[in-house]
């Protein structure tokens, strides 16, 4: 039995409807966990299978909803969250097909397919999916105007002619929204709290488990973008800091609470000083990075006292900062009691052999702390191997290490380092962060990859301070230094016209670069960047107040010719007629305009006086009977001879 009174729709609009709702979905479920998409996915396509010929009971509906919550429970747990609530609406929407039988339920579902590419701009606003977006936009009103057709009992235009009127839709309401986006006034921080994500994205945090590393080693999508102002940082200089680690239970290095709120020790820089920008993608976390050694903190920024730097708000949008570091003979003058306390800290029970080592080490070399660094550093050079396939670490995790596996990842090396110093009485700690860049050849700025993380290890030696030493770089300097750019040269890439591992490396950073490009005109177009908006043309700053009065003047005026072009569209729907009066604009140049009282046939023989042979008497002949006889055997030859006919002056006597 019906619901309601609504006709039902023809299977053509149905399909419509149901493309709609896959293209709206996609954008959405790509920022999804991988299995959760597929099952949100797949459960799509069996409930538009099943529902095709009969609307789904109610309670295969029910069962539905409930193995949906399951679902998302099971890859994001009960936190709330933005993907969480995104991922609920993803769900709904892949059931909801099954109750599609109704025009009223067409529009239904359309309408609520629409939220879907909105709302997944609330986890990721690259070009892709706003171009996703943009198709599932098209898809709904060429559905929406199709079932429209179909309810008043019209036929259908082609879908050329329909793509034509969806595409001047679209193109009279980009300038509105254009204006919308540029001058409507921003806050400088949300109106209504926005949840974080209950997935992290992947990024640094304020501990280290060599076990919890291997994801962001395998991701090679950019976690900052850099670009210097003067003077660039050799490879061996671009250590970007975060987080620093100084308590270690066994297993885990976390940060020491007690260093977040103290100031930054003094110290003394070098002559170089860099200075650059770095443009940091979202992690949803606060930790910042900046080029070992920042000078200070940036605005909306802290550093503690061991140089890392973390930011006043969570990073979940791409933000941009200015920054200057430079590398320091003398890293901190002096260690205070708690300090040095806290850097030599070893939990009790664990990894006897290493502690053994490192106290033979100290007995060998007496006082000499750079001896016992050098040592191990030939040790790891002469033994060690660089790997990422490394066994789970058990209880004595150091112990293995050094003196079974003797190969792993910086993680395994750093935090073998700093127990092995710590055990010979030498301070040291864990700095986590990243390593190297490449640098894009279009935009000249270096990318930073989330897989260039990396871990390496500061110690504390007399007279020195703290002092960077990297265990890594002794058996795996190539990880470290060496850039893609670099191989690419070495193996004279350059000169080869064939390589194609060199092309697609090309098509890659010009394609980054377009990125960047867009985040720059959109992503990092903040309240402070709108104030300064009209600054080229010699105007300060706008007052919340003028970018009002500026967005109105601009949306009288979009608006109005909007207005215009509707009401043009509407007079001139006919393409016979408006090719028509285009012809006649034509002889209008000429003064040979027609009067608004005289018929087409007494124009053309007017015209005809004047310009002989000039064929309008004919083709006026052809266009009346098409316009107003229905005598047109083909509508396709009169607009192409009504588009191509040009008056012929030459022809007056």
């Amino acid at each position: 039995m019906k619901r309601d009174n609504a006709p039902d729709a023809s299977n053509t609009a149905r399909s419509g409807a149901m493309l709609t709702t896959a293209l709206a979905l996609l954008p959405l479920l790509l920022q999804l966990p991988g299995v959760l998409a597929g099952v949100i996915a797949a459960a799509a396509v069996i409930v538009a299978a099943l529902s095709w010929r009969h609307a789904s009971p109610l309670v295969l509906r029910l069962l539905l909803v409930a193995a949906m919550l399951v679902a998302i429970y099971w890859q994001m747990g009960a936190r709330p969250g933005r993907d969480t609530g995104c991922a609920l609406l993803a769900a709904m929407l892949a059931i909801k097909s099954s109750e599609l039988r109704s025009l009223r339920d067409a529009r239904s579902l359309i309408g609520f397919a629409l939220f879907a590419p909105f709302a997944a701009f609330l986890l990721d606003q690259s070009p892709t999916t706003l171009l996703l977006a943009v198709a599932a936009v098209t898809s709904a009103l060429l559905a929406l105007q199709r079932l429209a057709d179909e309810e008043a009992g019209i036929t259908p235009l082609p879908v050329t002619a329909q793509l034509r009127t969806v595409g001047r839709l679209m193109a009279l309401a980009l300038p509105l929204a254009m204006a919308a986006f540029w001058l409507v006034p921003r806050l400088g921080s949300p109106l209504w709290g926005i949840p974080e994500r209950a997935v992290g994205r992947p990024g640094l945090s304020d501990s280290m488990d060599p076990s919890a590393w291997l994801d962001l080693m395998a991701d090679d999508t950019p976690a900052l973008r850099a670009q210097f102002f003067g003077a660039t940082p050799a490879p061996e200089q671009r250590y970007w800091r975060g987080p620093v680690l100084s308590r270690f239970d066994g297993r885990l290095w976390v940060r020491a609470d007690a260093r977040r709120d103290a100031a930054p020790p003094r110290f003394n820089a070098d002559a170089t000083r860099w200075d650059y920008q770095i443009e940091y993608e979202p992690t949803d976390n606060r930790q910042l990075v900046a080029l070992d050694l920042p000078t200070h903190a940036p605005e909306d920024a802290e550093m503690d006292a061991e140089f890392s730097l973390t930011s006043a708000r969570p990073l979940s949008a791409l933000t941009r900062w200015r920054l200057q570091s430079s590398t320091s003979p003398v890293f901190a003058d002096a260690l205070s009691p708690g300090g040095r306390r806290m850097n030599l800290q070893l939990p009790d029970g664990f990894n006897p052999r290493t502690l053994a080592l490192a106290r033979q080490w100290r007995s060998e070399a007496g006082t000499d702390d750079a001896a016992i660094v050098q040592r191990s550093l030939d040790w790891i050079h002469r033994e060690f191997a660089y790997t990422l396939s490394t066994p789970l670490p058990g209880r004595h995790s150091v112990d293995e290490f050094l003196f079974d596996q003797k190969q792993g990842f910086c993680q395994h090396f750093s935090s073998s380092f700093v127990v092995l110093m710590r055990g010979a009485g030498i301070p040291a700690r864990v700095v986590t962060g990243y390593a190297g860049g490449v640098r894009n050849r279009f935009g000249d700025y270096w990318v930073v990859r989330r897989m260039d993380a990396h871990a390496w290890a500061e110690v504390w030696l007399p007279e020195r301070g703290w002092v960077r030493v990297d265990p890594t770089a002794a058996v795996a300097p190539e990880r470290i230094y060496d850039t893609l750019e670099d191989r690419l040269a070495l193996d004279g890439a350059a000169a080869d016209g064939l390589d194609l591992s060199g092309r697609w490396d090309s098509i890659l950073q010009f394609g980054d670069w377009m990125r960047r490009g867009w985040n720059t005109a959109f992503l990092s177009f903040d309240a402070q960047r709108q104030q300064h908006l009209l600054r080229p043309f010699g105007v300060g700053e706008l007052s919340p107040s003028q970018l009002v009065a500026l967005f109105a003047g601009f949306a009288v005026i979009a608006m109005g010719g909007m207005a215009w072009l509707l009401a043009r569209g509407e007079r001139q729907r006919d393409p016979l007629l408006r090719a028509w009066h285009r012809l006649g604009r034509r002889y209008a140049r000429l003064g040979l305009a027609r009067e608004p009282h005289e018929p087409a046939g007494d124009w053309a023989r007017r015209v005809e006086l004047r310009y002989p042979g000039s064929g309008l008497m004919a083709l006026s002949k052809r266009f009346a009977e098409a316009r107003y006889a229905g005598v047109l055997s083909d509508h396709v030859s009169l607009l192409r001879d009504l588009r191509r006919h040009r008056p012929k002056p030459g022809a007056s006597p």
